[in-house]
């Protein structure tokens, strides 16, 4: 457990987002997934499916399955992987570029990561190339909505601390 940092007269603490932020990430990763799809602009490529290379990293905070040894407290690689395949056989993207921000989108949404790294491959879509593709990094918006307040007392204390000053009427 870290010790609190003193505070300098005058100063605020680091607010709770500030201070998860700037928490390590464990990184959950699923490397050389290959699937087949229909992905491209070129007319050749809107027929037949053709390969894609997929390496994707997830960050999570120190996940509690690290005391839990519970498979539902992290990020499951079987259920990634078969939520891939199903991205695969529905998706209607055409570049590679709007596939892997629809991977990071799923990697932060549905499964909760809090970073993500998505690598997209074509491989070997040229002869003289091992392959084409696109990465990304992706972080979860932080949301800095401050919970309801309970009683009228805290409502005039949210204000005031929010800079708002009620109506003294």
């Amino acid at each position: 457990m870290n010790a609190p940092r003193p505070q300098m007269p005058g100063m605020l603490p680091p607010s709770p987002l500030a201070v998860e932020a700037a928490q390590p990430l464990d990184l959950i990763f699923i490397e050389g997934f290959v699937g087949q799809t229909v992905i491209g602009i070129h007319h050749d490529e809107l027929h037949d499916t053709q390969p894609l290379r997929i390496d994707l990293y997830a960050g999570v905070p120190r996940p509690k399955a690290c005391d839990s040894d519970d498979i539902d407290d992290t990020i499951n690689y079987a259920e990634v992987r078969e939520r891939l395949h199903r991205l695969m056989a529905e998706h209607r993207l055409r570049l590679l570029e709007a596939f892997a921000e629809e991977i990071a989108d799923i990697l932060l949404h549905e499964f909760r990561a809090h970073w993500v790294r998505v690598v997209v491959v074509k491989p070997r879509k040229f002869p003289d190339l091992d392959g084409v593709g696109v990465a990304i990094e992706r972080r979860r918006a932080v949301t800095t909505e401050l919970p309801a307040p309970a009683a009228s007392g805290a409502a005039v204390l949210s204000l005031i601390g929010n800079g708002m000053v009620p109506d003294k009427a």
